[in-house]
């Protein structure tokens, strides 16, 4: 269904799984749907970094389909080779600082993409209209009954500032940033509303990606144990080591992937050099597993402001008529993780779908439909 006179159906403020999810069965009904994304990629914390001739995945370390939604969407990305499972067995630092395989009854397969797990939100994104390098700065609602939002470019080649125009606005974005785009409102937007975004908490973490020398894959070969990742649940600065070379077909050079505990990353949330971080965090790997790993050919080191919802809401999404519809989704609604985040994506269609002319939305196999079109 076009949109007349350049007034779109639906903006959606976010390309995370969530937004992406919404945007998509929006779009598959017939609504016109623009999706704005400040960053470059989409995916959100499906992220991966392309960098030094390789890739890195700084986000997400895996899928891990332990519901329902999750377990469908796997299926369909490993039907067409987009993910593949990477590892069934867990290990943790034990006492004794060094790491140990956990009991069976603790594993699960977990699926990566050997191009990058942001190829998961290129899948989910086919066929949307996407604005990348846009960050929405304002919205407002218009005297007709539509949303006005105000776009920066966040990328000096991008085109310059825009403006659009639509029935009705997706934020999928993380609860702290809705509350900014929204709390301007006040008295409009519903105070029950906002006092929800205000008690969502975030816990952040800082990501280091790390390559090394050809040589170290013999160094890896050499390993008492055959880990690929391995988790520090007592460690006060690093939470996880994974190798992510090892996701990635005929990889020539060792990469790992860092993620520091929230409580280190707390200590850089203001801060502008994040190399120091990176430095310390290499050096516990180092220290723990392998006596190379502080010594790399490069390091890129990435923050993550909102990188968990440890306080997330028990509804599925957020929603009001102010008078305009306007929905928050994310995974910080109705659960956590990539899981939460699509039953929020699907949950925020739906309402906007009530609020405007109640199309015909896809059903379970909207994934499988994605990949016919």
């Amino acid at each position: 269904m076009a949109a007349s006179d350049n007034i779109l159906d639906v903006a959606v403020i976010g390309a995370g799984m969530a937004g992406l999810t919404c945007a998509q069965l929006l779009r598959m009904a017939g609504y016109s749907v623009t999706v704005v994304e400040k960053s470059r990629g989409l995916g959100g914390r499906v992220a991966t970094r392309r960098l030094q001739g390789t890739c890195a995945d700084h986000g997400a370390r895996y899928l891990q389909p332990t519901g329902l939604l999750l377990r469908r969407l796997v299926q369909v990305l490993s039907d067409r080779n987009i993910i593949e499972p990477w590892t069934d067995t867990v290990y943790e630092l034990g006492s004794d600082q060094h790491p140990h395989l956990l009991a069976p009854g603790n594993w699960c397969t977990y699926y990566t993409a050997p191009a990058g797990m942001s190829a998961i939100g290129k899948f989910l994104g086919a066929d949307l209209q996407i604005l990348l390098n846009r960050r929405v700065a304002a919205i407002s609602p218009t005297d007709s009954q539509t949303w006005h939002l105000t776009l920066h470019a966040t990328d000096s080649a991008a085109e310059p500032d825009q403006e659009l125009t639509a029935k009705a606005v997706v934020v999928a974005i993380p609860a702290p940033q809705a509350l900014t785009l929204l709390e301007p409102h006040e008295g409009a937007v519903p105070l029950e509303l906002l006092n929800k975004l205000r008690s969502v908490e975030f816990e952040p973490c800082i990501s280091v990606m790390a390559g090394y020398p050809a040589d170290r894959q013999q160094d890896l070969a050499r390993r008492d144990s055959a880990w690929r990742a391995v988790a520090f649940p007592s460690e006060e600065k690093l939470a996880w080591v994974g190798i992510d070379s090892s996701k990635r077909r005929g990889s020539e050079v060792p990469v790992f992937v860092l993620q520091s505990t929230p409580g280190f990353a707390q200590g850089y949330l203001e801060a502008e050099d994040f190399q120091p971080a990176g430095e310390q965090l290499l050096a516990r790997a180092a220290k723990y597993l392998l006596p190379w790993l502080d010594s790399p050919d490069w390091v890129q080191v990435h923050r993550w402001r909102y990188a968990f919802a440890t306080r997330p809401l028990p509804e599925a999404c957020l929603s009001a008529q102010v008078p305009v519809p306007v929905v928050c989704c994310g995974d910080w609604c109705g659960g956590n993780l990539v899981e939460g985040a699509l039953a929020s994506g699907i949950a925020a269609a739906g309402w906007v779908n009530g609020q405007l002319q109640g199309l015909t939305l896809p059903g379970e196999g909207f994934w499988d439909a994605i990949a016919r079109e």
